[in-house]
């Protein structure tokens, strides 16, 4: 399911504001920066939400048009599956992965229709055990996000979804507040996720700014999903906490530089250090002349840069011994 490489997930959610040519705007910006995939969200609003449902805090916050519903924020949110079409065509013919997170059994089976190739599942399904099982028996890869969420929710969530079918599940821990604050990221619980469950871990970033996903990277994270946007200024609930075009590319190139860094976990020279080496680590040299018999140690050798002589971890092996030749000063020892 993923690469060797971190796999990234620009995240443009309902950034398109309901506008298929803004999705088509999204998909360029992710492509440009360099993600794997680019990926939105799939609902028919009637099928998730009731009229009166109240719009979560930080929706309030991040929208000007105040007291609406729920129901009425997401269906000015909404695109068809039609336009969805679309964009997955589109995805295809600039050559990034489409990928959209479903809400209903009927979303899910729409996308597999168009061949994404993860269910990407969000935190708000975690305890939604019968479709997790639905979404287990379609027998895919998933990958799921983990927000407000505890290590025992987690353990059932993975479990369903894995008796049920599932080929691999991919865990990202994630704190489901817009913006995240530093101090509510916990990243360290990506690696109980990696302990508990022996799967591929990553992390669902909600923070301002790109520092905390690449620390993930650093950590281990081998999936990475962020919300970018192309104006932080547009209105709706996500543009504030996402990236711009801008960032964005430049969080893909610090990732990419860190999956680089940090390479097989074998302590070793390497190639160029070899080189190195030779001219800067030390060598047994005499500071005086030495004649043959003479007892070699403090008195008559220092440790030197040069690009000749035994290197200095050799130095118990002759210290305390006698010469076996003459040496003039500032002369390499051989053994």
């Amino acid at each position: 399911m993923i690469r060797h490489k971190v796999f990234i997930i620009a995240e443009a959610g309902v950034n398109h504001n309901g506008n298929k040519n803004l999705a088509f705007k999204l998909c360029d910006a992710a492509k440009e920066a360099g993600a794997d995939a680019v990926k939105f969200q799939t609902w028919k609003t009637e099928k998730i939400v009731t009229k009166s449902a109240a719009l979560a805090e930080y929706q309030e916050n991040n929208i000007s048009e105040k007291g609406v519903s729920q129901y009425e924020m997401l269906k000015q949110l909404e695109l068809s599956y039609d336009e969805f079409v679309e964009v997955s065509n589109y995805c295809n013919q600039i050559g990034i992965k489409f990928l959209s997170t479903p809400d209903t059994e009927e979303d899910m089976d729409f996308l597999l229709g168009l061949g994404v190739p993860v269910l990407k599942i969000g935190s708000g399904e975690v305890t939604n055990i019968p479709f997790l099982r639905a979404i287990g028996k379609r027998r895919q890869n998933v990958i799921l996000s983990t927000g407000m969420s505890t290590l025992a929710d987690v353990e059932n969530a993975y479990n369903t979804l894995m008796i049920s079918g599932a080929k691999e599940v991919a865990l990202l821990h994630c704190t489901t507040n817009y913006p995240c604050p530093y101090n509510e990221v916990n990243l360290q619980a990506m690696q109980t996720l990696k302990s508990a469950f022996k799967c591929k871990v990553g992390y669902s970033d909600h923070t301002i700014g790109i520092e905390v996903p690449i620390a993930a990277v650093a950590m281990g994270a081998e999936i990475i999903e962020k919300h970018f946007t192309l104006d932080k200024n547009m209105e709706g609930p996500d543009h504030k906490a996402s990236l711009d075009p801008k960032e964005l590319k430049q969080m893909v190139a610090s990732i990419r530089n860190i999956e680089k860094a940090m390479g097989d976990g074998i302590k070793r020279p390497n190639a160029s250090e070899q080189k190195n080496a030779e001219v800067v680590l030390k060598r047994i040299i005499t500071k005086e002349p030495i004649k043959k018999g003479d007892i070699l140690g403090d008195d008559n050798l220092a440790l030197l840069r040069s690009s000749e002589g035994l290197p200095a971890k050799y130095w118990d092996l002759i210290a305390g011994k006698p010469a076996k030749r003459d040496y003039k000063e500032d002369e390499p020892i051989d053994l």
